[in-house]
């Protein structure tokens, strides 16, 4: 290299988990309307042969995995600046939705009443993450960093799995309550769903996410790996950041 990186510069590490993980976020805002349904081989309590979930799931999932190796990387301090940029972030895409439905609609365009239906209904999707959001993630980013402090720069699969798995089950269980029954009800804005398909939402949307953070761990640590390799950074630092 003929030029040095400056000191304090983002790395092309930080940008693209950072950009990972606002892309997911964003993603999920917008997809999460759609209610998914998988037919499985057998039938499981709760959701029985069919697996109902939302359609941001997937999307969600991949911003815990992004945080996690952030917060590996480079301290509790810089995944807490993350998360609440990601908090943040959320008000834009209300705002930028909504302004964009109340603006006026040329005769070509699609039709205005099928387009608010569409995204109008992620303002209750955008409402429920941003609770199920600031409590969760800052939870992930604090189980965490507990976990490493107890066991130091090893067992990064306990500390990726422990914190994923706890806090996407207090986000999965405050995302679906409000954004498909306390939302709709409050504000008249898209449909609330039934008790017996909101558990099974809830049930569904954690199987996938658990599952994720089960087969996300290899992932994680090749990440980590490769990125400690390309910038020279050993395995303590992030500790004490």
């Amino acid at each position: 290299m003929s030029q040095e990186r400056s000191a304090g510069a983002p790395t092309a590490a930080q940008v693209s988990l950072i950009g990972l993980f606002v892309t997911a976020l964003v993603t999920a805002q917008l997809t999460a309307s759609k209610v998914l349904a998988f037919e499985l081989p057998v039938a499981i309590p709760i959701t029985g042969a069919q697996l109902a979930l939302p359609g941001a799931a997937l999307a969600y999932a991949l911003t815990f995995l992004a945080s996690d190796c952030y917060t590996e990387l480079y301290g509790r301090r810089a995944a807490q600046v993350l998360v609440n940029v990601g908090f943040v972030l959320n008000f834009v895409v209300l705002a930028l939705v909504w302004s964009t439905i109340a603006a006026p609609a040329a005769p070509s365009s699609v039709d205005p009443g099928a387009f608010e239906t569409a995204l109008g209904a992620s303002t209750n999707v955008v409402l429920g993450s941003l609770l199920a959001y600031v409590v969760s993630q800052n939870w992930d980013v604090l189980v965490f960093h507990r976990i490493r402090e107890y066991t130091g720069p090893e067992k990064l699969w306990l500390r990726n799995i422990g914190s994923t798995a706890s806090s996407q089950a207090i986000d999965t269980v405050i995302f679906v309550v409000v954004a498909f029954a306390v939302a709709p009800a409050v504000l008249g804005v898209g449909t609330v769903l039934k008790p017996d398909l909101l558990l099974s939402l809830i049930v569904g949307q954690y199987l996938l996410k658990l599952a994720i953070a089960l087969l996300d761990t290899p992932v994680v640590y090749a990440i980590v790996s490769l990125v400690r390799s390309r910038e020279g950074v050993p395995a303590e630092d992030a500790s004490t950041a």
